[in-house]
């Protein structure tokens, strides 16, 4: 059970004793607060009190001034702010007592009046009706304590939201970035579509999924991981050009780039390749930037983040070898691999360490490349035994047509030429499914009706995952995914709202 508030339960009695109804339904607004400001433009009072325009605004209280038998306040709407002059002459002796006197922080106000300017040159509106839209019963949070908190934030949003204009910009931005993924798409003739959330075999991503049971069937069901399968089933019925933007789910750990849900686009075209992709991605990210802040060069932290193309492209061997201080042949060969890796960290000499090339330049690459790159970079030609999906490259089987976008140290994108070849692809899927029944909890699943679905043929085809919270991130200026989430995933809080002890992880 909730406990309220005795005293603002009080209030609420008081307020239905006086006749006002503290939760009324029926308002209408004919402007926003921006609207009137507009309205206002830059005439002075003078030219305002010829005007005998009557709006009706609405807004969350978020300052009050009573002076006597009239009093400044300032609403907030979706639009923002706009400043209201209430008299008792104007609203009514009653209205004045029992509404104005009564109004707290944080209260929704409904207010009907005349346009006019204050002698400081701030545009008002003059009340001649105030209503109470809806009651607040809750003190508002201390300014520096309560609103600066990002795990107050997190969890109390629907205040962070009203209380922190940046944080409120964040969303709209985050809203706009959506918008302009789908413009983009669709003016490139790709269809959207919507694929499973719950599938009996998880796939498209190597990682842990999240089970439930559907009673009915009797069966259990996977939250999916990615819906990368079903959108390739797609391309095999024939649609093309496809993308989602989708919420997926991994049952992992959290951090400040990891969220249990999470949303990715995904897109996939048909005789395009990897390199088509890149170029996209460029055309879609540098867009987005220019469309969201106005230019191609983004601040992020200490940095200013460049998304004017061409971006940079340095291969995954090149890198890992300038990484380990390895030559080109040594930086191919696991024991060499594995040696250098000893040298730098002797502390995992007991632990079990990767075998294959691929597997070791996951491992160099997580601890020695990433962080270091900054500005947008493509790394390329990826080992194919961590590419299960991608397809071989024609002139050297062991790399896949496969990239990632890193940017400020973290993935952004990852996207490759679609392995079509559906033996090849039951040869990795059982290669998967191996490594899964030893022990392997993120390995994939062998899914048999995917491996049917490209025995009817699947054109040439290149397709790409894009991190929509870690884009947000960057074009917002924001360091945690908590903050770029509405309602990130954390533990629960402790009876009296406090948080758990040791975090939300």
């Amino acid at each position: 059970m909730y406990e309220f508030d005795p005293q603002r339960l009080e209030k609420l009695r008081l307020l239905r004793e006086s006749g006002v109804n503290p939760y009324p339904h029926g308002l209408r607004t004919s402007h926003t607060a921006a609207q009137v400001r507009a309205l206002i433009g830059d005439r002075d009072d003078a030219a305002l009190q010829d005007d005998p325009t009557v709006v009706s605004v609405a807004g969350r209280l978020m300052f009050k001034n009573e002076m006597g038998r009239a009093g400044f306040a300032r609403l907030q709407d979706r639009s923002g702010r706009i400043q209201v002059y209430v008299r008792r002459n104007d609203v009514g002796a009653e209205a004045f007592k029992a509404i104005w006197k009564r109004l707290d922080l944080g209260d929704h106000v409904h207010v009907t009046g005349r346009l006019m300017r204050t002698r400081t040159g701030e545009p008002t509106v003059r009340a001649t009706a105030i209503r109470l839209a809806a009651k607040c019963i809750t003190s508002l949070p201390d300014k520096h304590k309560g609103v600066g908190d990002a795990e107050f934030r997190a969890r109390r949003r629907y205040v962070d939201l009203f209380v922190n204009p940046d944080s409120r910009e964040t969303f709209v931005r985050r809203s706009r970035l959506v918008r302009h993924i789908r413009d983009f798409f669709e003016a490139r003739d790709f269809l959207e579509v919507e694929t499973p959330m719950m599938q009996v075999i998880p796939g498209g991503a190597a990682a842990r999924p999240f089970v439930t049971h559907h009673n009915a069937l009797d069966i259990d069901l996977y939250l999916r991981v990615a819906p990368e399968l079903f959108l390739k089933r797609l391309v095999v019925g024939g649609f093309e050009r496809v993308f989602e933007i989708n919420r997926n789910f991994r049952n992992e750990g959290v951090s400040t780039r990891h969220n249990p849900e999470f949303t990715m686009l995904e897109f996939y075209q048909a005789y395009a390749t990897w390199e088509d992709l890149m170029a996209l991605t460029e055309e879609l990210i540098s867009g987005a930037a220019e469309r969201l802040t106005g230019s191609t060069k983004v601040p992020y932290g200490e940095h200013v983040l460049d998304f004017t193309p061409p971006w940079r492209r340095l291969r995954m061997d090149e890198a890992v070898a300038e990484a380990a201080g390895l030559d080109a042949e040594a930086a191919r060969d696991p024991a060499a691999l594995r040696a250098r890796w000893l040298a730098l960290h002797p502390e995992d000499a007991d632990e079990a360490l990767p075998t294959t090339v691929g597997k070791w330049y996951e491992w160099f690459f997580d601890a020695h490349v990433e962080d270091r790159l900054v500005q947008p970079t493509f790394i390329t030609h990826f080992p194919t035994d961590i590419s299960p999906l991608s397809r071989r490259n024609d002139d050297d089987p062991t790399i896949a047509d496969r990239f990632e976008l890193i940017v400020a140290g973290r993935e952004i994108a990852n996207g490759f030429n679609e392995l079509n070849d559906p033996v090849d692809q039951a040869e990795r899927f059982a290669a998967q499914a191996a490594a899964r029944a030893s022990g392997d909890d993120e390995a994939m699943f062998f899914d048999a009706d995917y491996i049917r679905a490209l025995t009817y043929g699947m054109p040439p085809t290149a397709g790409e995952g894009i991190g929509i919270d870690r884009l947000v991130m960057l074009l917002t200026n924001r360091h945690s995914i908590r903050e770029v989430i509405l309602f990130p995933t954390l533990r629960p809080e402790r009876p009296g709202g406090e948080a758990p002890d040791g975090g939300d992880a």
